[in-house]
């Protein structure tokens, strides 16, 4: 039976590590870090870095595995997303098999944490399915709680709901009812552009938690041009962004 640690490792921050995903790490027989090619491989080298401060155990090995990508012949998003799963799901196995050499602990490095927006435990029951496995999460400081840091913000306003929901969501469908605040993740498109900006507000943070951290706020219909500027630079200076924001309706109203 093979152990799989998947070990939330924050936004980009390694003081963001906790005690328990430094002992976690150090328990593992093989540790798998996913790279994605030249120019696009900023968390490939977080992880070795993290790898590289906190690792002190001689036994414990490393393997790096380059990531496929997404099969653009395929027309719908979710059979896309799902056969890039069993893709990547089939390269674990791969490593797993080539370098556990009888170890019995594996462990995974996740941006952010397992449960937000995150593929890894869906690979992992894929991964399950071809190996004996036993999957163990380590939570870790979640992109949401990265970006209220920036701005110093609370996520909620008084006894009010929070949606956390996609750019892809707000794109097709608009702000989200039922609620005045919502976090947008995973929007390549900044798509809070196509909804009415008079009434909204926006905290707006790229690569939260990283030393590059860029951050902006203000009324959505004044803040809109200098958000979309600073990205595009941010993008082309990395060769990728990671970003995410908050949106808010009534103004800046953040009470507890």
């Amino acid at each position: 039976m093979i152990a799989l640690d998947l070990i939330g490792i924050g936004t980009g921050n390694p003081r963001h590590l906790t005690r328990q995903a430094i002992d976690r790490i150090n328990a593992a027989d093989l540790i798998l870090i996913p790279t994605k090619g030249a120019g696009k491989d900023d968390l490939a080298a977080l992880r070795r870095e993290i790898c590289a401060e906190v690792l002190d155990n001689p036994v414990t090995r490393v393997a790096e595995f380059a990531l496929p990508e997404r099969d653009p012949a395929i027309a719908d998003y979710h059979e896309r997303v799902e056969a890039w799963h069993d893709a990547i799901a089939a390269l674990w196995v791969e490593t797993i098999r080539a370098n556990l050499n009888g170890g019995a602990r594996v462990a995974f490095l996740v941006w952010g944490d397992p449960s937000l927006y995150d593929s890894t435990l869906r690979i992992a029951d894929r991964v399950a399915a071809l190996l004996p496995l036993i999957v163990r999460v380590t939570p870790g400081i979640t992109a949401i709680q990265a970006l209220t840091a920036a701005h110093a913000i609370p996520l909620n306003t008084i006894n009010g709901p929070v949606v956390v929901t996609t750019g892809r969501q707000i794109r097709d469908h608009g702000f989200p009812p039922g609620t005045d605040t919502a976090v947008v993740m995973l929007d390549g498109e900044l798509s809070f552009r196509r909804l009415d900006q008079q009434s909204l507000h926006i905290w707006w943070t790229g690569y939260a938690g990283m030393a590059q951290e860029v951050s902006l706020s203000g009324p959505v219909a004044e803040v809109t041009g200098a958000i979309a500027t600073a990205r595009a630079e941010a993008r082309a200076a990395h060769g990728w962004i990671m970003d995410i924001y908050l949106l808010r309706r009534g103004g800046s109203g953040v009470g507890p």
